[in-house]
């Protein structure tokens, strides 16, 4: 169901048959998923992705409303995507590495013992325990 459609294999693709026909809110729920994605990766322009978007919005509103509420609260810097294509990934990728060091970090003595082994966890990741 996570998976996207074009990259599921001959089985994959019938299992999800088989859940549509089970239940169409699912096979509607996940078509949507779809639309969504293409919606990201095809519009290139701010406008034409922005009002996409929004009729998307409009129709995934009854069956996503929680998601729905965020993407509205983030709306200016999500279609920003459209403008620039560029993501906040890296940033969260940073922000992540550097939540397992302050976890597995208990018994620095200062900032400064904390700040090296963040330098070190970045530069060289594979060589370092957790």
């Amino acid at each position: 169901m996570l998976k996207a459609e074009h990259k599921l294999s001959h089985k994959q693709k019938e299992k999800l048959l088989k859940v549509k026909e089970a239940s169409p809110s699912i096979g509607i729920m996940h078509s949507m998923i779809e639309e969504f994605h293409y919606l990201f990766e095809n519009h290139k322009s701010l406008a034409q992705g922005t009002l996409k978007l929004i009729d998307w919005l409009k129709k995934a509103e009854p069956y996503y409303k929680k998601s729905v509420t965020t993407i509205k609260r983030w709306l200016a810097e999500i279609v920003g995507y459209f403008e620039q294509r560029t993501t906040n990934a890296i940033v969260e990728g940073i922000n992540n590495k550097l939540k397992l060091l302050k976890r597995s970090g208990f018994g620095f003595r200062n900032f400064n013992n904390f700040e090296v082994r963040a330098l070190l966890f970045w530069h060289f990741p594979n060589n370092l325990a957790y």
